[in-house]
């Protein structure tokens, strides 16, 4: 099973576009009307606003007193991208500037464009679209946080994006809120990629123990229960999990389930304990390119290795060309479970508090799999007082199952973009 390559970011973009729609009244970005002198009561200050990018994507990421609503509109001539939030001010340190080394935006600008909105525009070096875009709540010292996500977009989408919301503005000033836009209904889905997730230990393995008694296998088992809700209602993946309740599984049971069903991804959950107290935050561990490969032992003892890459090598090759079609396979899936792992990283950073270089590599068993990417995702140390008392609050729990599954649906965005 594979994920469909008709699933794309109309999905994405017919979300948000309902978000404008219920914005848009009381915020029409085409609008350049002048800011009247009273504030309006009970609007948040826009605290500060920053553009970070890497090879392939750009991130806005603007701190609110608290949560508000926003939108967000493509313009032409120049290109630019308009992103508004209902704030009755804004004491941003630096209101303009220049990401440097990016290909996507030239420059930005922080301003007042009504009394109950500040804008910010993007004025792009190539077209974007918006990949997601989401609000935070605060948490420990971090304000509210509006994050929007770019990636290129090709020069005739964009300017289809900037069609769409011309129109989707002068509907929107002639109809209620309640008007559709056009293309904002959601694309079938006929196979959809398959989630495994996987609660570590379980049964008479407890996994670490916090001194108040809070056990890593309730920890982690609440909390992929919660993941695999939030999504299966995305309605893009099928999600099963390898243990649903205080059930022990041996590790290569673990990786059997993940592999016998096909699975498009495995994500085991931990939440680890160590002898330094003072460590903490999250990590996602990606299996080391030089670690011994325990699987082949495993794989030799219950299965030919001819079963592994059924459907690309016959019965009848030898061993070792069979042996070289597997470490491709392998190469294959570590490289895919790497550009995960950063994926659900990216999500990760602006929500909870990571360990320094979060992405990591280890020699877990179940990782080890040869033909499913698979990522272990530690949520904290459960020797560490912060991480014991984040990883026991629901809010915690929320937040960061929300950044994971947006970083999974930003992986298989990833996939389906592949040639």
């Amino acid at each position: 099973m594979g994920p469909d390559p008709a699933l794309n970011f109309r999905v994405i973009r017919s979300i948000v576009l309902g978000l404008f729609l219920a914005l848009a009244p009381a915020l029409p970005l085409l609008a350049q009307e002048a800011a009247p002198a009273a504030i309006p009561l009970g609007l948040p200050n826009v605290i500060d606003v920053r553009v970070t990018v890497g090879e392939d994507r750009a991130r806005l990421v603007i701190d609110l007193a608290s949560k508000t609503e926003f939108s967000f509109v493509s313009l032409s001539e120049p290109d630019r991208l308009a992103i508004d939030v209902r704030a009755g001010t804004f004491s941003v340190p630096v209101p303009s500037g220049e990401p440097s080394e990016t290909t996507l935006i030239s420059s930005y600008l922080v301003e007042q464009a009504a009394s109950d909105r500040v804008r910010t525009t993007l004025t792009l070096a190539a077209p974007v679209q918006v990949q997601q875009a989401y609000v935070l709540d605060p948490f420990e010292d971090q304000p509210a946080r509006l994050v929007v996500d770019l990636i290129p977009a090709d020069a005739a989408t964009f300017a289809a994006n900037v069609e769409r919301d011309k129109e989707t503005s002068a509907a929107v000033a002639e109809t209620t809120a309640e008007s559709t836009p056009a293309g904002g209904s959601e694309l079938p889905i006929a196979t959809r990629p398959l989630v495994v997730i996987d609660p570590g230990h379980g049964g008479i393995d407890s996994g670490a123990e916090a001194p108040n008694g809070v056990r890593e296998k309730d920890i982690v088992l609440a909390f992929s229960l919660r993941l695999q809700e939030l999504l299966v209602q995305s309605g893009r993946f099928d999600v099963a999990l390898t243990r649903e309740d205080d059930t022990y599984l041996r590790l290569e049971e673990r990786v059997d389930l993940a592999r016998t069903n096909k699975a498009d991804i495995f994500l085991s959950i931990h939440a680890d304990s160590f002898q330094q107290p003072e460590i903490r935050g999250a990590s996602v561990y990606t299996r080391d390119e030089n670690a011994t490969d325990v699987l082949d032992k495993v794989l030799a003892d219950s299965e030919n290795k001819s079963d592994v890459i059924a459907g690309f090598a016959m019965p009848q090759m030898a061993p070792e060309v069979v042996d070289i079609l597997l470490d491709l396979m392998r190469r294959e899936m570590r490289k895919q479970s790497y550009v995960a792992a950063q994926a659900i990283v990216h999500q990760l950073e602006p929500s909870v508090a990571l360990r320094r270089f979060p992405v990591r590599q280890a020699d877990f068993f179940v990782l080890q799999a040869p033909d499913v990417p698979s990522v272990l995702i530690e949520l904290g140390f459960l020797s560490n007082l912060d991480d014991i008392t984040n990883l026991t609050q629901s809010d915690w729990q929320n937040r960061t199952a929300e950044a994971i599954a947006r970083g999974i649906s930003t992986y298989f965005d990833s996939v389906e973009a592949e040639p």
